[in-house]
């Protein structure tokens, strides 16, 4: 099987994340597989948050399959319409102060860090601790990074959630 748009050959049988990710780069890939997942496994931040920023940088990466995944956490998923929530962060009336202020991080982590000012870090301040802050900068890259690179080699139209097979 060819992946488009990356014309990546995928062997018969294989599942495509699991082959690109794990085979076809082990010594990075696997590590990058462990960061990525560490960052569901060892979060503070609450699951809006989380979903928020997370959701912002699919919709931004345009990742089919980050766009349809829902973080659960111990069968606890954000509701139905929350990703449209995100898409509209800055008018939604679904959010509260911490969730907004996540959704707009990521976008502007993503699309305008340059444009990162002290009136932001105020605000965030005010929100979030300086521990979190990390922690979401770091979520942030691994979502930007893994989910665009997902992308950009088609894996994320070539595999499906299981829940959708």
């Amino acid at each position: 099987m060819k992946i488009e748009p990356a014309g990546i050959e995928i062997p018969e049988g294989k599942d495509p994340i699991f082959f690109v990710w794990g085979e076809m780069v082990p010594g990075i890939g696997v590590a990058a597989s462990t960061f990525a997942q560490s960052v569901y496994e060892h979060t503070t931040l609450g699951l809006r948050e989380f979903e928020a920023a997370r959701l912002r940088i699919a919709q931004i990466n345009g990742c089919l399959f980050c766009q349809d995944w829902r973080t659960d956490r111990d069968g606890e998923t954000v509701e139905d319409g929350f990703d449209a929530a995100v898409e509209h962060w800055r008018t939604t009336e679904a959010f509260d102060d911490r969730t907004r202020l996540a959704a707009e991080y990521a976008e502007r982590f993503a699309v305008a860090h340059h444009d990162i000012d002290a009136g932001f870090w105020e605000r965030m301040n005010a929100h979030y601790t300086q521990a979190e802050i990390v922690e979401l900068s770091m979520c942030l890259g691994s979502w930007i990074s893994f989910g665009r690179l997902n992308h950009v080699l088609g894996l994320d139209a070539a595999c499906v959630l299981p829940s959708h097979r």
